[in-house]
């Protein structure tokens, strides 16, 4: 994985649903839990919130973290 690829990732804001204008990376990681259920959006969208997840649900948090730009 390329490493801006995960920097944009966290760094996407996700455009609907009940979390839209949040980052990826501030998502809960339930919402993610049911988007692997449910299945993911087709698309870079899917492919970075399949990431997020994969970040969640490994305990990853801390070490992408630093990659957040502050608003």
């Amino acid at each position: 994985m390329d490493p801006a690829d995960i920097k944009d990732a966290i760094n996407q804001t996700m455009p609907f649903g009940k979390y839209a204008g949040r980052r990826l990376f501030h998502l809960p990681e339930p919402y993610l839990v049911w988007f692997n259920k449910q299945g993911f959006p087709a698309g870079k969208l899917g492919e970075q919130l399949a990431l997020m997840y994969e970040i969640k649900l490994n305990g990853l948090e801390s070490v992408v973290e630093p990659l957040l730009i502050e608003d």
